[in-house]
């Protein structure tokens, strides 16, 4: 089993139940997230452990639709969102914590593996070259995030 991972960490001026309801607001984010072109949610009901959507997004000039399921919800402070695609499965673990009452630190690592070495897709995405877009995809997701909340009071 191979794997590699890009951390990106971005601080955001909100509260922590703010933060998290922008990034578990499944059905919103293609509203928030501009890499995002369109989500269809899969499951009923509040955002937890099965809940489940498809993902549409462009990525290295192509359209790429991805089934995301969460498999671990600890409101508000973490939750992961894993995929399997293309014969490599992907981790995206988001931990949240308060930095003062109106200040949130989010970390998301996103991770991606592959039995029997690097092929395809991970090769493309997690490769030097695509470490770096995956990271600025990322950055870009939170920095999205932190400007839809920064400045909204209440939680």
């Amino acid at each position: 089993m191979t794997s590699r991972s890009v951390v990106v960490e971005r601080r955001i001026a909100a509260s922590v139940d703010r933060v998290w309801d922008a990034l578990t607001d499944v059905e919103g984010s293609q509203h928030v997230l501009s890499g995002v072109e369109r989500v269809e949610k899969l499951t009923e009901g509040a955002f937890g452990v099965g809940t489940r959507w498809r993902e549409t997004r462009r990525m290295f000039g192509k359209e790429a639709t991805e089934e995301m399921r969460v498999t671990a919800s600890e409101p508000p402070r973490r939750f992961v969102v894993e995929a399997d695609s293309h014969g490599t499965h992907y981790v995206s673990e988001f931990v949240l914590r308060a930095d003062g009452p109106e200040t949130t630190t989010v970390r998301m690592t996103f991770s991606g593996s592959t039995p029997g070495g690097v092929a395809g897709l991970l090769a493309k995405v997690l490769g030097p070259i695509g470490e770096r877009a995956v990271a600025k995809a990322v950055a870009k997701d939170l920095a999205d995030v932190a400007a839809a909340v920064e400045g909204q009071r209440g939680a």
